[in-house]
């Protein structure tokens, strides 16, 4: 474009590229989103792989070590996770049905007080049954991404491989050694994110499933691998974690335990996210609340279930990225939190 363009042009062209841009990451879903969780998966192991190398541990080794440890890691967690899922897809035409009778008879002590709602409306804005069969569904479809197993260990081979000498070509491709600070800049912030986020999203899974072991939950450790993959998004993802489970609750306990349930995770995720997060991240990653409402729907849309919960790391490496540029670090301003005083 023509440096004498008006910056209208200058915005609908740059609109124009955006929308191609997301029409074709929606169209080669299929092969970016394995993709995505490699990149991701290679920046959580990264460190490790640096910490065996820093012990004088030779590189390909160190690369060995790490994938041997990820893959006994992925088949304990496929055989367990397989299981149960494979067990509560049993169940649940039980449970729907529990479920069903226990909304019927919420609708019928409504009616007894006077506020009648027909048993279609009632069946069509709430059906707790439906909600369980979805969440059956999504935590299968995560294991259907996951059948492209080998493909995303061999693109984090590829990526850990790699990692090494990129910057050094960098380097020799830009010239000057001070081109490639902004890449060194990125990548730190965006490794550091994403082992801060992913360790306490497992800390807050294995409490989660802790504590539903404790009173008597069924499918426990589903809860709490679910709870692990929704804490990635901020505010909405530990109330979706907590319904299935507590409703679960209400179905095989009672209401006492599942009162208890929700208050366990409750709990969690207000010291987890309001007092451990904000201690070990900083709050200098932190995003707009409207940008995180729109960064979730948007890559939700274009990745589908992996793209919400990779929505949040997504947007934080955009916005890094963009502030490690002078020319975009505005735009990446914008895109964050307005600055709270600290306590």
């Amino acid at each position: 474009m023509p440096n004498n363009a008006s910056p209208i042009a200058r915005l609908l062209v740059t609109l124009a590229a955006f929308t191609i841009i997301v029409a074709g990451l929606k169209m080669a879903d299929t092969l970016i989103v394995p993709f995505i969780l490699a990149v991701f998966i290679a920046m959580v192991v990264a460190p490790l792989v640096s910490w065996l190398r820093g012990r004088g541990v030779p590189n390909s080794l160190a690369i060995l070590v790490v994938v041997l440890l990820m893959l006994s890691v992925g088949f304990l967690l496929g055989a367990v996770m397989g299981s149960a899922l494979a067990n509560f897809r049993q169940d649940l035409p039980e449970y729907s049905s529990k479920l069903g009778a226990l909304s019927s008879g919420f609708q019928q002590w409504l009616t007894e007080r006077g506020i009648v709602v027909s048993a279609e409306q009632w069946q069509n804005s709430f059906d707790p049954g439906a909600l369980m069969a979805l969440v059956a569904n999504t935590l299968a479809s995560f294991g259907n991404v996951m059948t492209d197993g080998m493909m995303i260990l061999l693109t984090v081979i590829f990526i850990l491989a790699e990692n090494t000498g990129f910057a050094e070509k960098l380097t020799r491709a830009r010239g000057p050694k001070s081109s490639s600070q902004w890449l060194e800049t990125f990548t730190k912030s965006v490794n550091s994110y994403m082992v801060i986020k992913t360790s306490i999203s497992l800390i807050t899974g294995l409490v989660i499933f802790i504590w539903l072991s404790i009173l008597g939950v069924d499918y426990a450790v589903l809860w709490g691998l679910l709870t692990f993959l929704l804490n990635f998004v901020p505010a909405v993802g530990s109330v979706i974690a907590a319904v299935p489970a507590v409703l679960l609750a209400i179905i095989q306990l009672g209401f006492g335990s599942a009162a208890l349930a929700l208050a366990g995770f409750v709990v969690v995720n207000m010291v987890m996210g309001n007092v451990i997060e904000p201690r070990w991240m900083g709050r200098g990653l932190n995003l707009s609340p409207l940008v995180v409402f729109v960064s979730l729907v948007l890559w939700g849309w274009v990745l589908g279930p992996v793209g919400m919960l990779l929505s949040i790391p997504l947007t934080i490496m955009l916005k890094i990225g963009l502030e490690s540029q002078a020319e975009t670090r505005w735009i990446g301003t914008m895109l964050g939190a307005a600055e709270m005083p600290l306590d």
